[in-house]
């Protein structure tokens, strides 16, 4: 390793080590042994500027293994980006832009929000699927406006998450070949050596998904994994994965031990590192040679956007209508009328929602180039198929079609790498019992702030024949808890609309399209209550004049409140129906609006098909509402649905005994 390097390496290493030491947190064994791989991807590959992180025509990076985040942190600082040797001081601390795990959107650089395992990495093939797509589109001889790489470290963590596989598999199948990973193989985990549980052959494991895979023996030699890249580079059509030799804690008295896995080193263990390494004592030293060498970086970085842009203007000279599309989904501009969505449906007498939301889409796709979608293998029955396009694939790869086959957990990672991107507004679709499997990816998708839609059919026991494992009870409620989730569960198709309009619209959290199986009744009867209120979550659906109850009902259950209220006026009861599709948009209303809604004094009586957890919060106790407490069955849905009280006689019944 020529000196500069080593300095360079040493450099991110120790001020590393330094930060989990001065944090007495963190995690300092992967640092000590990642740094060379690092420091080759960026200092001999990574195309960007740290004057504008967000320059898109850059490369991206992901940094799986989250927890190794005092190195990402390292490498940002010592390469220009606005970190600050003090944000490496304050690591971990309160206020800081140096967090745990990284996190998009608080720390310059960092494209993606990283920790749980396995998401990075899947994430990554999110991130390649764009840059494909959209140098499909847009490219032109003479004009490559999209081209970049997705470079990242994975871990042996991340290889025993299913996510990853899944997503390999995918991206093999794909041919996604500007996807380079470097295997951080170091063989240790919190709990000890990595055979103890984790023994299978990860090349050929690779190899049999459909990527090329190359090997370096000693992460100290440098350009032993340039050469490697370079190799990654050349192979335009399989995914790469070089798998490097590591060693946790690398030159520290606990190297290739576990116990420097998730703990400061100590002062001491430290201070040997640093003087076996010939490094200076000194906390958070950038020696002069490494601050000029990433300086020296600078001009180029500059240089590479300024090309760029230069590009962009002698394309739109020649392509004008191309690359104003282009800009515009750069900027996420969207402008959606409500009323055209909403003309789709003039002449639908009944239609389920997942239906209504299969014709929305249509439409859409229409309007809005950046939409992009699939199924997890379920496209027939979620409605998700954009019918006038293709599916995107190894040898086609304008197709706005995805295929992410069995694979619900990787399809919401790629989905979010795909948002990630940007470029894009992408849907992925799902039974809603099987929200479970995505969970984990629409929690991040929250905590990132970004707009991946979650297309979740088949929303209650009216599923009917296929029983209780497809049938969804405690998920509509588990999903509204997750901080920054818009879940949406429309009555008709009217509602369907809107929930479309907001999806495509909202660029600050994911968005979960909750959708009937069973066919329900287009309200024309109240399309302008629907077009003027449901955007807005909540809203007086039919109104009645002193009314002594309000029923507030969510999805297919808003039929059934209009029915009761009709019984209930027979029996000279009063009452209002609310549909309240969205808790999330109705508690952003103004508390003027809630009220007039909702308003204080008047017996509230909810009906959802799912359990009553939570509602007290709208109707002042849990008896108040009628749900589901326990497991559905099989046997036709309306059978089901019978069978569990959500019929007009026992809801009138129920809301007498409370009057």
């Amino acid at each position: 390793m020529q000196a500069i390097d080593q300095a360079c390496v040493n450099t991110l290493r120790f001020l590393a080590a330094d930060q989990v030491e001065k944090a007495k947190s963190g995690h300092p064994g992967f640092p000590l042994g990642t740094a060379p791989l690092m420091y080759t991807i960026w200092d001999r590959y990574m195309s960007y500027n740290p004057a504008n992180p967000d320059w898109f025509n850059r490369d991206r990076f992901i940094l799986s293994p989250g927890h190794g985040s005092a190195l990402m942190y390292a490498m940002l600082h010592v390469a220009g980006y606005d970190l600050p040797i003090e944000e490496l001081k304050n690591f971990r601390q309160w206020g800081s832009k140096t967090a745990g795990h990284p996190e998009r959107g608080l720390t310059p650089g960092v494209d993606v929000s990283t920790g749980p395992l396995g998401h990075g990495f899947a994430m990554g093939v999110g991130f390649a699927m764009a840059e494909a797509m959209l140098a499909a589109r847009y490219n032109k001889p003479d004009f490559p406006v999209v081209d970049h790489y997705t470079f990242g470290i994975t871990s042996d963590g991340d290889q025993m998450e299913g996510v990853s596989g899944e997503a390999a598999s995918l991206a093999g199948t794909l041919g996604l070949g500007k996807l380079i990973y470097l295997y951080d193989d170091n063989k240790i985990t919190i709990e000890g050596s990595t055979d103890i549980a984790f023994s299978e052959d990860v090349e050929m494991r690779f190899k049999a998904y459909g990527w090329q895979v190359l090997r370096v023996a000693d992460s100290e030699d440098i350009e032993a994994m340039a050469a490697a890249i370079q190799e990654a580079k050349a192979d335009t059509t399989h995914p790469s994965l070089i798998i490097v030799r590591t060693h946790i804690g690398y030159g520290s008295p606990k190297q290739d031990m576990a116990s420097c896995h998730g703990e400061p080193l100590g002062a001491e263990a430290l201070a040997a590192a640093k003087e076996k390494a010939g490094w200076s004592q000194e906390m958070f030293y950038v020696p002069e040679e490494v601050k000029e060498h990433f300086n020296a970086k600078l001009p180029a970085c500059a240089e590479a956007e300024a090309n760029w842009n230069h590009i962009m203007e002698s394309y739109a000279m020649c392509y004008p209508e191309l690359a104003q599309e282009l800009a515009d989904r750069i900027s996420g501009k969207v402008e959606i009328d409500l009323s055209e969505l909403e003309a789709i449906f003039k002449d639908n007498a009944k239609t389920a929602t997942r239906a209504a939301s299969g014709d929305v889409i249509q439409k859409l796709a229409a309007m809005v180039p950046a939409l992009v979608g699939g199924s997890a293998d379920l496209g027939p029955s979620n409605k998700t198929v954009i019918k006038a396009e293709k599916y995107f694939s190894k040898l086609d790869r304008t197709g706005r079609n995805i295929h992410f086959g069995v694979r619900e957990h990787a399809m919401g990672t790629i989905l979010n790498g795909i948002t990630l991107h940007g470029g894009f507004i992408p849907f992925g679709g799902t039974f809603l019992v099987f929200a479970d499997f995505l969970r984990p990816t629409i929690r991040l998708a929250a905590l990132m702030g970004i707009q991946s839609v979650f297309v979740l059919t088949h929303d209650s026991i009216a599923v009917g024949e296929d029983g209780p494992t497809h049938q969804p009870i405690e998920t509509t409620m588990g999903l509204r808890i997750i901080p920054n989730v818009s879940v949406i569960r429309p009555a008709d198709a009217l509602e369907t609309a809107a929930a479309w309009k907001m999806a495509v619209e909202q660029k600050t959290k994911p968005t979960c399209l909750l959708l009937s199986r069973q066919n329900l009744p287009t309200l024309h009867e109240y399309a302008a209550a629907v077009h003027e209120g449901a955007v807005k979550g909540a809203y007086v659906l039919s109104p009645a004049e002193n009314a002594k109850v309000i029923l507030i009902g969510t999805g297919s259950e808003v039929e059934l409140c209009l029915k009761a209220q009709k019984a209930l006026a027979e029996e000279g009861i009063a009452a209002s129906v609310v549909s309240m599709p969205s808790w999330d948009l109705f508690e952003a209303q103004s508390e003027e609006y809630k009220a007039s809604v909702l308003p204080a004094g008047v017996t509230k009586f909810a009906v959802e098909a799912g359990v009553p957890y939570g509602w007290a919060k709208y109707v002042g106790d849990e008896k108040n509402v009628l749900g589901i407490t326990t497991f559905g069955a099989s046997a036709p849905g309306g059978v089901v649905l019978d069978k569990y009280g959500f019929n007009v006689e026992n809801l009138v019944a129920k809301v007498k005994a409370v009057l």
